[in-house]
């Protein structure tokens, strides 16, 4: 399958770093929409990328990327973690919308991974649905080094968290056939809520990059999980 949309994953990643450029500077240009544009979506909808996020008030990507109706296919759960049901909403995105970006979007201070941090280190236990969605967590905390300050160890563990939800969708059957396809790439990215910048994410190395960045340096995890 060859992909509809006329933007390159490539161009829809510097669509973010750009938006997120005129957030941090004040200069956003996202306003109440035409009934215009209103009129346009009813028509259907031509997201350029989709959002794995976390379900914190604090990170809406539409504000942070500075984007407007229409333009994010976005899923958010607390952790911004995979399940059947956000699996299912991710097809949907790559087969039938074709949007050529996945970004797996995770914040410091996420109180779902401080929580998984509890359980692992501390034995706590929360309510019943709350620990479900802790243990999925959990695998992401493997190589958590626990003699690290509590801050240091949870932005470590947030990370980690993102980096392996990238890697679960990569590793999916849906995630190899599409990257193998050429058309689409998936990224890993931190949203400080401090200073409201966007952190991108190589997807298997240590290194990372700030929004900022040349454009010809934007690091995009489209490599295979290692066997």
């Amino acid at each position: 399958m060859k992909s509809k949309r006329a933007i390159s994953a490539e161009e829809a990643l510097q669509r973010l770093i750009d938006g997120n450029k005129r957030f941090l500077a004040g200069e956003v240009r996202n306003s109440a929409p035409t009934m215009e544009t209103m009129a346009r979506l009813t028509k259907g909808q031509q997201p350029f990328a989709t959002i794995l996020g976390c379900s914190d008030s604090r990170v809406p990507p539409e504000w942070i990327f500075d984007v407007g109706l229409g333009e994010l296919f976005v899923v958010r759960v607390a952790g911004n973690i995979i399940s059947a049901e956000v699996a299912g909403s991710l097809q949907y995105a790559g087969a039938h919308l074709h949007t050529p970006l996945f970004v797996v979007l995770g914040h410091e201070g996420c109180g779902a991974v401080q929580a998984a941090l509890e359980t692992k280190f501390h034995g706590v236990r929360q309510r019943s649905r709350i620990q479900l969605l802790v243990d999925g967590i959990l695998p992401a905390l493997k190589g958590v080094d626990a003699g690290l300050p509590p801050r240091k160890r949870l932005a470590q563990a947030v990370e980690n968290n993102v980096r392996r939800t990238v890697q679960t969708i990569l590793g999916s059957p849906e995630g190899q056939a599409r990257v193998a396809e050429g058309w689409m790439k998936i990224v890993g990215a931190i949203y400080e809520i401090r200073t409201g910048r966007v952190r991108f994410l190589e997807g298997s190395g240590p290194a990372s990059r700030t929004v900022g960045q040349p454009k010809n340096d934007i690091p995009v995890s489209n490599d295979r999980p290692n066997r």
